[in-house]
């Protein structure tokens, strides 16, 4: 499987995959945040910040980061697409494109969050560590930190 940069002709795909996980996501509660998150998704494709795989026609996985802020913004892998790799691959690219002199940053749920076991695993196999708790769409969420190489 290949990671590509994401261009506004993959938003059909991409936004059914984030339909398809939008109830694992704060944020995507309702259809009017879910078209706010696609003109942000369209942003960050418009500046070459948006990654996904493909199966087929499909999205298998995307990810979005900030090269400005150093971080990792949004990852998320289709249900029947899961176990396959798919986010650490995704996860490999953006950390290659990402300012590795500087401390690179992702939140994701809390250690007790039934919905973080996944995405804390993975963080933590890259070398992420836990840092700050804070609040993000009114949902407590945790700072993770990789560190910088200098």
């Amino acid at each position: 499987m290949e990671v590509l940069f994401g261009t506004t002709d993959d938003i059909a795909p991409w936004m059914k995959l984030v339909k398809s996980v939008s109830s694992n996501f704060p944020g995507l509660e309702t259809e009017e945040l879910i078209n706010e998150h696609m003109d942000t998704v369209i942003k960050f494709m418009s500046r070459h910040e948006a990654l996904w795989v493909k199966n087929g026609e499909k999205a298998a996985g995307v990810l979005l980061f900030s090269k400005k802020h150093n971080m990792i913004c949004c990852l998320a892998v289709s249900p029947e697409c899961r176990r396959k790799g798919i986010a650490s691959l995704l996860l490999t690219k953006a950390l290659s494109l990402l300012d590795r002199s500087r401390n690179i940053t992702v939140s994701t749920f809390r250690e007790n969050d039934e919905k973080g076991r996944a995405p804390r695993a993975l963080y933590k196999k890259f070398g992420f560590e836990e840092g700050e708790f804070l609040e993000e769409f009114g949902y407590p969420n945790q700072k993770f930190v990789l560190s910088r190489i200098d």
